[in-house]
C-alpha cells in the first residue's frame, strides 16, 4: 500500500515537473483602476498577484478607509510597513528634483478644486475656492512639512494628508513584476491603469507593443487613440496626462493636475508625459512632476536626472507636437532588441 502511494506521488511531481509554460491573463480593478497582467508560466499566479495587489491597496490606497495612508491621515497611531517607506523614499526623492513640482502632501488642493472623492465643478460650485482658503490650504501642503522616522509618520500641522495616487500604480506595477520574475517567470506585461513593466515577449515570441495615447480632450475616457506604438523587450514606462480629467468653469479649463507650488491647477501647452525609467514607481512620479512643470522644465528636469527619459506631447501653434528628450530614442531602441 505504502509502495503504492509512493508510486502515486512520483507520478505527480514527475507530471506537475514536466507541465508545459504557456501564457496566462489575469485582469481586474485595483487603485481605483484596471489591471491587465499577462505572463508565460507552468502554473496560473492569480492568487498570489491579488493577494498582493490587496497588500498594495491597504498600505497606499487614498480610497481605503483602513490603509496605513488613510490612518495616518486622521492622525492614527499607526506603525508604516515597507510599501510605505518605499514609496516614501522614491516620493521624497523626486519631490527634491522636480523642486516641490511633485508633492504627496497636495491631496487638500487636489479636493479642494474638485478633483477628490467629490468631483467636478458642481462640487466647486457648492463649495467655492476663494484666495483665503487657497491660502491657508498652501499653509498645510509641503512635503517638507511631514517626515518619516523609525516606522512613524510626524506633521508640522495634523491638517496635513496625503495622496500616493501619483505612484502607486508604478509601485504596483514594479511589486507584481518582481514577484513573477520571482516565480520564474522571464516574458511577461504589467499594466495597472497605463503604468508599465515588460520584459521579454509576448505569446507571439515577439517584443511587447506598448501604445502612447494621442492627447484628446475626452473625460469620459472612451476615446482612445494612440500617438504611438513602443516595441520592447524590458521597460518601465508611467503617462500622465490633461486630456482625461478636466472640467470647465465659465471659460476656465480645470486640469486635475495641480502645482503644489502655487495651489492652482496647471495651465501651460503640455497635454501628455511619457517617462521611462529604472522602476515604474519613479517613472509615475516623474510622469506627474512632468506635467506640473510644462514642457521645457520637464526636460530640463530629467536630463539632470540622467536615469529617465521622457516623450512628451505639446500644444503649440495650432498642432500637437513630439518633443523627445535626448536619451528617448537610444533607450526606446535598446529595449526593443
Amino acid at each position: 500500500m505504502n509502495r503504492k502511494i509512493l508510486f502515486i506521488g512520483f507520478i505527480v511531481l514527475v507530471l506537475t515537473g514536466c507541465a508545459k509554460p504557456r501564457y496566462f491573463v489575469n485582469e481586474g480593478h485595483t487603485f481605483g483602476t484596471y489591471y491587465n497582467i499577462r505572463y508565460e508560466a507552468t502554473k496560473d499566479l492569480e492568487k498570489q498577484i491579488i493577494a498582493h495587489l490587496h497588500e498594495y491597496d491597504a498600505s497606499l490606497s487614498f480610497f481605503n478607509d483602513s490603509s496605513i495612508i488613510s490612518r495616518i491621515n486622521r492622525n492614527e497611531e499607526v506603525v508604516t510597513d515597507s510599501l510605505f517607506e518605499a514609496m516614501w523614499a522614491t516620493a521624497y526623492e523626486v519631490s527634491e528634483l522636480s523642486q516641490g513640482a511633485f508633492d504627496i502632501t497636495c491631496a487638500p488642493l487636489i479636493s479642494a478644486w474638485g478633483f477628490g472623492k467629490d468631483k467636478g465643478l458642481e462640487y466647486l460650485q457648492k463649495h467655492p475656492l476663494g484666495q483665503r482658503q487657497l491660502d491657508s490650504l498652501m499653509a498645510i501642503t509641503g512635503y517638507r512639512k511631514v517626515h518619516l522616522h523609525d516606522h512613524h509618520i510626524t506633521k508640522q500641522d495634523p491638517r496635513l494628508t496625503m495622496n500616493a495616487s501619483a505612484i502607486a500604480k508604478g509601485q504596483g506595477c514594479d511589486g507584481i513584476a518582481a514577484l513573477l520574475a520571482a516565480n520564474g517567470c522571464e516574458n511577461y506585461l504589467v499594466d495597472i491603469g497605463g503604468e508599465v513593466v515588460a520584459k521579454g515577449l509576448n505569446a507571439k515570441g515577439e517584443p511587447w507593443k506598448i501604445g502612447i495615447s494621442k492627447p484628446i480632450d475626452d473625460p469620459t475616457g472612451t476615446m482612445r487613440e494612440l500617438q504611438e506604438i513602443i516595441a520592447t523587450t524590458g521597460l518601465c514606462m508611467a503617462s500622465s496626462g490633461n486630456y482625461r480629467q478636466f472640467y470647465y468653469d465659465g471659460n476656465e479649463r480645470r486640469s486635475h493636475t495641480i502645482d503644489p507650488r502655487t495651489g492652482y491647477p496647471v495651465q501651460h501647452s503640455l497635454l501628455g508625459a511619457t517617462v521611462v525609467a529604472n522602476s515604474c514607481m519613479r517613472a509615475d512620479a516623474l510622469a506627474t512632476a512632468c506635467m506640473v512643470l510644462g514642457a521645457r522644465a520637464a526636460l530640463e528636469m530629467i536630463e539632470k536626472d540622467g536615469n529617465s527619459e521622457c516623450y512628451l506631447i505639446v500644444h503649440e501653434e495650432g498642432e500637437n507636437k513630439v518633443i523627445k528628450s535626448t536619451g528617448w530614442d537610444g533607450w526606446i531602441e535598446e529595449k526593443s532588441k
